[in-house]
Formats: C-alpha cells, structure tokens, sequence
C-alpha cells in the first residue's frame, strides 16, 4: 500500500499525468461522437443550417485552423508555466516547486489545449469529400468550435491565475493552508492504543531487552510511515519495534533504520528479513513531502523568510507575513495531542514512535529567522507577538518553557543587533507583556 501511494504522489505532482489523462478522454470523445454521427446521421442539421451547414471543405478549414491555434496556445501556457516555476525558485525557494507542479490549475489548463489540438485531429481524419464520397460529422465538429470558444476564457483564467499564484502573500497563505489540513490529519494521530504509564515505566527500566538493528534499504528522505503496517508486523512477529529516525530525516542505505527487539527473548530473525518485512511500512523519496511531514510544512515558510531577508531581495514584509503565519499554524498545534511515542496492542507495547515535539516545532518555526534578522526590528517584533499568540493556547508546562526559550532568544538577538534605544524598548516592551502572559498562564495552571 505504501508503495502505491508513493506512485500516486509522484504521479499528482507531475505536470504530464492529469494532461495525459485528458489526452486519452479527447481521444474517447472524438471516437464516439463520430460513431454517434454515424448512427443517426445527418438529416437532421437540414433544420440548424446555420449551426451544421459547413461542408467537407469547411469543417476541415475550421477544425484546422482550432489546431494549430490550440497547439500554439499550448506552447505558450507551457512558456508561462516554466517561467512562473523559474521566478519561485529564484525569488522565494525550490521547495515550492512541486506545489506549482501538482497546481490541479496548471494541469488542466495544460491537458484542456493539448486535448482540443488531439481531438481535432482525430475528427479531421474521418471527413470525407470529393471523390472520396461525402461524410461531416456535424457533432464532432460542432464540439470542436464548443471546446474552441471554451478555451478562449480558459486561456484568460489560465493567465490571472499565474498571475495571482505568484504574489508572495498568496504563495505564503497557500503553504499554510496546506501545512494546517496536515495537522488536522496527522495530530492527534492514532497507532494503537497509548501505553499506560505503568508499561512506559516497565519498558523503559526493562534490561533485557536486546535490539537489533535494521538497516534502511534506500538512500533517501523518509516521506511517511505506515504506522498500522507497522503495529501489524509487531503484532504477528511478536516483537517490539522502535523508531530511529523520524518522518523527513535523511537516510543512507545501510544506516539504522528501526530497532527490533523480542519481549519474550525467543529469537529474531536475520536483519535482512526484518528489513524486507518493514518494507512496505516506509515511504523512501529524493525529497521530503507535505504527505506526512508537517515540519516541512514549516520549513517551506522558514525557507521563504531567509530568502526574503537575504541581502539581495531584502523584502521584510514577505518575511513578517511568514512569521505570522507559523505563529497561526503553532497556535493549532499548542493545542493539539501529539501522539505518545510509546504504542499498546492487546496490553503489550509494541512500538515506539519518534517525532519532534513542541519545542522541537518551535526551533523549526523561529531559530533561523530569528539569526538571519540582524537589525530587522519589523522581525524582532512580529515573532514576540507570534509567541504571545502561541501562548494564549498552550497550557502544558514543557510547552510554556520553550516560549519562554524562544522569548528569551529573540530579546538576546535584538539586543545584540540593534543600535538604538528606540528599537530596543519597543523589543523589551513586547518582551515583558509576553513574560507576564507566561506567569499568568503558570498561574492559572497551577
């Protein structure tokens, strides 16, 4: 299942698939409404000769002339497409790439002119004139000119939509919006049953426990994991499987993958077949995915800041926008269950999950804006009320103390880049009122 829905992913960012899909449905349709015209005939267009009263020779000019026009437009809307993917990866990061190229838009526009330039071709082919006997099927060609006119506000909605798809403020809010139905998919997740305090206790202090590594099979980034593959393997091999490496981390083939171990101490099996076993538990890629991976979600807006702060774009405002929105997203996940890194089947831990935590999430979101924002006060100043916008719905301590952390950091960096006691006060300003935000927090809790 894993491997099939790594093929999928591949396929939905493509920008061939969708337009070949497309390709084989004109062809379907060219087919079928010639054989369609050939069934009931063409009697019937004696009454619409103004709608069906072109001859052979008409209705080749005009199915002609709709061809060569849609494979022009064709070639012009793949132009603007790669155009557009080059300015994002200058202007913004290569990393948005595969969301323009999996754009449903994009796709289809691409995929509606090649269909319309594959369809006329087809239904010139079966008009016949002259000597060759007389047959036009009024319907094919009829939709032709439909689809032609059609395509007319497709090319004009194709052209605002790049137009509008490239504005960072969209760019930003479209990463987001896709980061945010992530959470809602990933936390809380569910593998199992949460193992109980007293299992954790047992499973931590438990001595005879001997590992053995299982090497990864790929070089590669680790897109996803199924996790109830991975129960179920657990289950049926009556061991207990631990996790080495998180979802997005980088793998080398041969490198440790999992750790297995047997709670009974029967023996295992040799690591080559426990990694074949896995196999089908772990999605291997060149590059990390929004699949699972909500803190790539979060790198792609980090990796839009830095590029918006860097000396040769120097656009602050892009960057006060990505914060404010990995402030939004954090706000979503403080209030989120992450899931326990220790899992139960049937009363018996069986695997043992790994994955950033909240402060984890918190150091992606903020460490490297924070370092590459010398002298931006307009930065300082937006993450201390990203964090205070955090605050209002984290309640647990260890969440509360990397805020904190972060509060703390990004006053010692303002006072260490700032030149004027101007700056600095509206810094210690914001400071302060998220620090009594903090004790007020602790306060309640307590």
């Amino acid at each position: 299942m894993n491997k099939l829905k790594a093929l999928w992913l591949k396929l939905d960012s493509s920008l061939w698939f969708v337009p070949t899909m497309m390709v084989v449905a004109s062809l379907f349709a060219a087919y079928w409404l010639v054989v369609l015209d050939v069934y009931i005939g063409a009697k019937w267009t004696s009454r619409f000769p103004l709608l069906f009263g072109a001859g052979a020779d008409g209705a080749r000019g005009m199915l002609s002339a709709i061809a060569g026009s849609m494979i022009t437009v064709a070639g012009l809307t793949f132009s603007l497409t790669l155009a557009t993917l080059a300015q994002v990866a200058s202007q913004y990061t290569s990393r948005l790439l595969r969301n323009f190229m999996r754009d449903r838009t994009n796709q289809v526009v691409m995929g509606f002119f090649v269909s319309i330039f594959v369809y006329c071709l087809v239904v010139l082919r079966t008009i016949r004139g002259g000597d060759e006997g007389s047959f036009v099927p009024p319907l094919a060609v009829a939709f032709g000119l439909v689809l032609a006119l059609v395509s007319i506000g497709m090319l004009i909605f194709f052209i605002h939509h790049i137009a509008t798809s490239i504005q960072a403020a969209n760019i930003v809010a479209g990463v987001a919006a896709e980061t945010e139905k992530l959470l809602d998919k990933v936390f809380p997740a569910r593998l199992g049953e949460p193992a109980t305090p007293i299992e954790r206790a047992e499973l931590a202090a438990g001595p005879d426990l001997r590992w053995q590594l299982v090497p990864a099979p790929v070089t590669g980034y680790i897109q996803g994991v199924d996790y109830d593959a991975l129960l179920a393997f657990a289950e049926q091999a009556n061991v207990v499987v631990r996790m080495e490496q998180a979802i997005g981390s980088f793998m080398v083939k041969g490198a440790p993958l999992v750790a297995v171990a047997s709670p009974d101490g029967h023996a295992l099996p040799p690591a080559d077949e426990l990694a074949a076993s896995l196999d089908d538990s772990y999605r291997f890629g060149d590059q990390r995915t929004l699949d699972q991976d909500v803190g790539f979600g979060l790198r792609q807006l980090v990796d839009i800041a830095m590029k918006a702060l860097s000396p040769g774009i120097n656009d602050t405002t892009t960057a006060v926008m990505c914060v404010d929105r990995l402030g939004a997203l954090l706000r979503l996940l403080a209030n989120r269950q992450l899931a326990s890194p220790l899992r139960a089947a049937e009363g018996q831990v069986r695997v043992l999950t790994m994955g950033p935590d909240f402060a984890g999430y918190l150091g992606t979101a903020f460490d490297q804006i924070r370092t590459n924002a010398a002298n931006a006060l307009a930065i300082y100043l937006r993450q201390l009320v990203a964090l205070r916008t955090i605050a209002a719905e984290c309640h647990a301590t260890a969440s509360r103390a990397a805020l904190r952390q972060q509060a703390d950091l990004t006053l010692a960096a303002a006072e260490a880049t700032l030149t004027t006691s101007y700056d600095l006060d509206q810094v210690r300003a914001d400071y302060r009122e998220l620090r009594d935000d903090l004790m007020g927090l602790s306060e309640v809790v307590a």
